[in-house]
């Protein structure tokens, strides 16, 4: 699972999923991409099942890069606890993605096995995203 080897802070605040990702919004390293196009938290978990699906459908054949990472610790109070008593132990570790965010890219297969890979990679993720190449980089 991945997660951070070391954080600054243990706890961090929730925070906020306004706009569009300013980095990490074009394909740098692939020639296909998985971009989101709604915000939301990817937990590790996720980010796994998608990188999975990919490397089994394309039988380790092309490249892939994942250009998320989860860095955020969400915490959570064990059930049946009364209110008060401090915040929560951290349970499980995400990354914030806005609209935007290029997710997965993979290069070294053919454009059709490229999108299937990614269309099951996208059922594993809360979030709607679309299939990128380097023709159509930017968010429309």
């Amino acid at each position: 699972m991945l997660m951070p080897k070391k954080v600054k802070f243990r706890k961090s605040h929730r925070g906020r999923m306004r706009g569009q990702a300013q980095r990490g919004n074009t394909l740098s390293f692939g020639e296909f991409g998985l971009q989101a196009l709604e915000p939301g938290w990817l937990t590790a978990r996720q980010l796994e099942a998608g990188r999975i699906t990919i490397t089994r459908f394309i039988k380790r054949r092309g490249k892939l890069w994942l250009r998320a990472f989860p860095w955020k610790p969400v915490t959570k109070k064990p059930t049946e606890v009364r209110m008060g008593k401090g915040k929560g132990d951290p349970e499980f570790w995400v990354d914030v993605i806005r609209p935007g965010r290029v997710l997965f890219e993979l290069e070294g297969v053919t454009e059709d096995v490229a999108k299937e890979a990614m269309r099951l990679a996208s059922h594993k993720l809360p979030v709607k995203t679309r299939f990128i190449s380097r023709e159509y980089r930017e968010l429309r």
